[in-house]
């Protein structure tokens, strides 16, 4: 048997190099359609008193994110079509407070050209509901008024971003009896802490007479594991000078209003007893009849 020809083994084996790197450009070029297509991660929900917005990473490059959100039925809808941004804000799509809600970040590339085969990967955020998620606002003391030995306060409930027939909803009337209030109320003077709770909007609370007060409300959710309360409100104090002052205007106005009666009811007095004298004397000094 003849030996191999040596030209021939050198150009098989060229020819096969050529093929191989062919086969690597073709796969290098194919894996370069793609390589601007990032993942999104730390797919996080930010939402206060309804109002909803899903954020992610990384900041786009090369490519565009559209977001696509459904309840758990499936009903999925796009939202946040082809944009630079790493936040959108789904609060309209959430129709139903008590419903799961899911969502998928989608990556694609941003010069993708007519015709090209479609490219993209998702990421999947968490299971969100409204219901149970959404952190509460910071409440608000809407008025309070301290009278002697009593502290009325009266919280004003936070208007949601959530809409029912085109109106927007207070707390209380999405969480109903499902929304209590913790008054937490101490003397100006003192730091001893004292609490009430109420599944109202109102407190009515025993202080010490001439003392001033200061406090705050936190809203709170017991049906809820986690999330339950909101921050503290701002902090209010009474004027113990206010209520003094108070107490004393009304005494005060008592007093100049005896006075003006007993004034009046004297002037009317002795109005009459002039007049009566007056009459008496002319009676006296008239000339006696037939004389």
């Amino acid at each position: 048997m003849a030996p191999p020809n040596p030209c021939l083994l050198v150009a098989a084996t060229a020819s096969f190099r050529t093929v191989l790197l062919g086969f690597v450009f073709v796969q290098v070029s194919l894996a370069s359609g793609t390589s601007d297509i990032v993942l999104p991660y730390n797919i996080t929900w930010k939402s206060i008193d309804f109002k909803t917005i899903l954020e992610w990473e990384p900041k786009p490059v090369n490519n565009v994110y559209s977001l696509e959100i459904s309840t758990r039925w499936g009903d999925w809808k796009r939202k946040c079509f082809q944009i630079k941004n790493t936040e959108c804000d789904v609060t309209d799509e959430m129709k139903n407070v008590k419903d799961t809600y899911i969502a998928r970040i989608i990556s694609e590339n941003q010069e993708k050209l007519e015709g090209d085969p479609e490219e993209s990967l998702h990421a999947n955020a968490p299971n969100f509901i409204p219901y149970l998620d959404t952190n509460l606002g910071q409440p608000r003391i809407e008025s309070f008024l301290q009278n002697g030995t009593k502290l009325r306060v009266k919280v004003q409930d936070s208007m949601t971003s959530f809409r029912y027939n085109g109106t927007f909803q207070t707390l209380r009337q999405i969480f109903h009896k499902d929304l209590t209030y913790t008054l937490f109320y101490w003397r100006a003077s003192s730091t001893g802490k004292k609490s009430e709770k109420t599944d109202t909007n109102e407190f009515l609370v025993d202080v010490d007479k001439g003392e001033s007060y200061c406090f705050s409300v936190q809203a709170f959710i017991p049906s809820r594991r986690t999330k339950q309360k909101s921050p503290e409100s701002k902090i209010i104090c009474t004027s113990e000078e206010k209520v003094v002052f108070k107490e004393l205007f009304f005494i005060v106005g008592a007093i100049l209003f005896v006075i003006i009666i007993l004034v009046i009811t004297l002037s009317v007095t002795l109005y009459k007893c002039s007049k009566s004298r007056a009459k008496r004397n002319r009676k006296e000094n008239s000339p006696l009849n037939g004389v």
